[in-house]
């Protein structure tokens, strides 16, 4: 359930972000106020949108952070839970034991056939 929440918080935090970031004017903005364009009289007041925005941008991205770091608890508590239902453990797989010679059952020795009577003769066409 927290999980969950988590997500989701980080999910509108990184579309907050990207919408404040679009919304944000870039530096050479401002010299068009002083020719008159009107971009000094904004619903932020006389200083423009630049602090606030440039504020509340800077919190959003200190929460998006801090749920990445929830996230990646609750990814390594997952990892942690799956070796603890006995799945073997990744570092044993890689190490696989060579079968010594005396395991491999051997036939025993028996002389080859010297005489070609018990071969049966190819049938002619």
């Amino acid at each position: 359930m927290l999980e969950t929440v988590i997500v989701v918080l980080h999910l509108l935090g990184a579309i907050g972000i990207v919408v404040l970031v679009l919304l944000q004017q870039g530096k050479g903005a401002d010299a068009g106020a002083s020719f008159g364009s009107g971009a000094s009289a904004t619903v932020f007041g006389s200083q423009g949108s630049a602090t606030f925005l440039s504020k509340f941008t800077a919190i959003l991205a200190a929460a998006f952070f801090t749920t990445s770091l929830g996230l990646a608890y609750f990814a390594k508590e997952k990892a942690e839970g799956l070796t603890q239902v006995g799945l073997p453990d990744p570092a044993a797989l890689e190490v696989q034991q060579k079968p010594a010679v005396e395991d491999v059952p051997v036939l025993e020795e028996q002389a080859p056939a010297s005489d070609a009577s018990d071969v049966p003769e190819a049938p002619e066409q």
